[in-house]
């Protein structure tokens, strides 16, 4: 669509007559000589001087106009387009082991569906940041790479499948993948700027890297860890006494991996629970803002400015001619 950039510029188009109309007629010094036979003897003469008068201010209306219509600046305005902004690099790693299937946070839904929609969630809120997402069970991959695309990334999220990745948990190599990707990220590495959002519902069983030695070489590269332990509380046997466990967290590495990162532990048992701590996390973590959009534009006011310089030129040998 056509766009004005300075409509303002505008204003300047009755200019000319202004100044006409103000500015005193020009002075002349000679002394006339009235003879009042010359009309008589040349006026075609006289005739086609007026005609080159109205010509030459024709031309020069023409002139303004086209400088005018350059100044306010015509553009053609294109379809909007999004602008990279440099946020938070948030990474998020789900557990995606056996024990994920367990339905003891939302009625009918497992665990993993439970943290789907929740983190699908949060998410969509990351406006301005650039989230990738890691799945690991007994080992860990990389779902989606860094990336502004949030809708993408949720969308990897809730294709995730219990099991996919191996019954077991491997807490250590989730970390040392993260790390890896962080690494090998062509934007570079800012204390400050990265974070990792770990959630289990278990234990390290599985992997090579002990997790919090994985937490210490996290801590060096600035990454901030926090931890999320998700599943229904214990159970309660005979006279009060805990019996099974339909939760088999280890609490204590998980508290040990924020700590030493300077992150946080959060517990979830339900999924009002698993809402709460993501909320909590988007205000120790606020996201960059929201997406922002331009319009690239193209300029136009190179045309009128180059017929007025065309223009320009017959006006300048008239009045030379004028002179001479």
């Amino acid at each position: 669509m056509i766009h004005i950039a300075w409509p303002w510029m505008a204003l300047l188009l009755p200019l000319p007559w202004l100044v006409r109309r103000v500015a005193p007629p020009a002075a002349t010094g000679a002394v006339a000589l009235f003879l009042p036979f010359v009309a008589a003897l040349a006026p075609t003469g006289a005739e086609d001087g007026r005609r080159g008068a109205r010509r030459a201010l024709a031309l020069f209306g023409v002139l303004w106009l086209l400088l005018v219509a350059a100044a306010v600046r015509p553009q053609w305005l294109g379809d909007p387009q999004p602008v990279p902004t440099t946020g938070r690099r948030v990474l998020m790693a789900i557990d995606v082991s056996g024990s994920m299937q367990t339905r003891d946070m939302a009625g009918s839904l497992d665990r993993l569906q439970v943290v789907q929609q929740v983190a699908g969630r949060f998410i969509a809120r990351r406006h301005g940041d650039r989230v990738g997402l890691i799945l690991f069970g007994t080992r860990p991959y990389l779902q989606a790479p860094l990336t502004p695309d949030l809708a993408t990334v949720r969308e990897f999220l809730d294709q995730a499948v219990v099991g996919e990745a191996g019954p077991q948990t491997a807490l250590g190599d989730a970390i040392g993948l993260a790390l890896k990707r962080l690494r090998d990220d062509p934007r570079g590495a800012h204390k400050g700027d990265t974070v990792l959002i770990l959630l289990t519902d278990g234990r390290n069983t599985a992997g090579v890297m002990p997790p919090v030695q994985a937490a210490r070489h996290a801590a060096d590269a600035g990454l901030k860890i926090y931890t999320i332990g998700v599943g229904g509380a214990p159970e309660r046997g005979f006279f009060g006494l805990f019996g099974g466990s339909r939760s088999d967290l280890d609490e204590a590495t998980l508290k040990a991996i924020a700590e030493a990162t300077g992150g946080a532990y959060f517990r979830a048992t339900d999924a009002a629970a698993l809402r709460q701590v993501y909320a909590r996390i988007d205000a120790l973590e606020p996201a960059a803002g929201r997406d922002q959009w331009y319009r690239p534009a193209t300029e136009y006011y190179d045309w009128p400015l180059a017929a007025a310089l065309v223009l320009s030129i017959p006006l300048a040998l008239a009045w030379a001619r004028r002179g001479a």
